[in-house]
């Protein structure tokens, strides 16, 4: 029987052992890691991958590309869809340092809470935090996509922010804000107008405090992918799943939920290349949509 191979592309030193796992628990045969990948090889290792297999077989070979970086995977990936050659076609997946699935599974599950009050993410203010990271970006086009007013906020400043706001206004034809985080009342002040708060900061550290979540008079949804104390969001447990942040008319949203969602999206969406009839081309869109499915509103 013909194996399932996975070919695992990174710009970096490494590929990320979580998504060796995942893909090897998933039900990959094999998967083969080439780090230190450039954009120009993307095209060459891909059609030496496609070739290998008579086109009956080609759908047996995946490729999934990680890295830490939302646009290089983007542009990886675009430079692998283009790369294949009829009849010759595979599955790919972009999942640069999990951030699609994670961003994925944290907007699917703020969108679900809102429902729960009766409201969607279509006008909503939604203010994310660790917006320079890649978790962060990915909610960020996730969450404007579905018609939320985004404000992107920079611990340090709006010029790194900033930068991240025009890449997606140019890639996606988004609009979505920077704004200024680096002091306590500017978050203060960014925080008055908050509906739906997306923490996406660096691992243990607290970036919206008790204090400053009182002065979100309209916050109706907080949630924290932070899994290592101090939450992100003091307040929000990392088991919380729509429970009422005291203090507040919020619904708070923890990082191992947000985390279990995620796993799933990523676990499914390999189960669906490995399992597909017609060559898959998967990143952020699919995993939300997929997450959606995930988490029906009657749960």
């Amino acid at each position: 029987m013909t194996k399932q191979i996975l070919h695992m592309l990174s710009p970096l030193a490494h590929v990320s052992p979580f998504d060796a796992n995942m893909a090897l628990d998933a039900g990959y045969d094999a998967v083969l890691p080439y780090t230190g990948v450039q954009q120009t090889e993307i095209a060459g290792l891909v059609q030496d991958a496609i070739f290998s297999r008579p086109p009956k077989s080609a759908l047996r070979t995946g490729v999934f590309i990680g890295g830490k970086d939302a646009m290089i995977a983007l542009d990886m990936l675009d430079s692998a869809r283009k790369a294949l050659v009829p009849p010759f076609l595979i599955s790919l997946f972009a999942d640069p340092a999990g951030s699609f699935t994670t961003a994925a599974a944290m907007v699917a599950h703020a969108q679900r809470a809102l429902r729960r009050k009766g409201s969607e993410l279509r006008g909503r203010k939604v203010i994310v935090f660790g917006a320079t990271g890649v978790v962060g970006f990915a909610s960020s086009v996730i969450a404007a996509g579905q018609g939320a007013e985004v404000t992107m906020v920079g611990y340090d400043g709006t010029t790194r922010v900033g930068r991240a706001a025009a890449e997606i206004g140019a890639r996606f034809h988004l609009n979505v804000a920077p704004a200024d985080g680096s002091t306590e009342e500017r978050k203060a002040a960014i925080l008055r107008t908050a509906e739906v708060v997306l923490s996406a900061g660096r691992a243990g550290l607290c970036i919206i405090s008790a204090g400053l979540l009182a002065q979100a008079p309209d916050l109706r949804v907080a949630a924290d992918v932070n899994a290592v104390p101090p939450a992100g969001i003091e307040g929000v447990e990392p088991t919380a799943d729509a429970v009422p942040i005291a203090g507040t008319q919020a619904l708070g949203i923890g990082a191992l939920t947000i985390g279990r969602t995620k796993y799933q999206v990523q676990f499914d969406l390999f189960r669906r290349m490995i399992d597909a009839t017609e060559p898959q081309a998967l990143d952020f869109r699919q995993a939300f949509e997929h997450a959606q499915q995930l988490l029906p509103d009657n749960q």
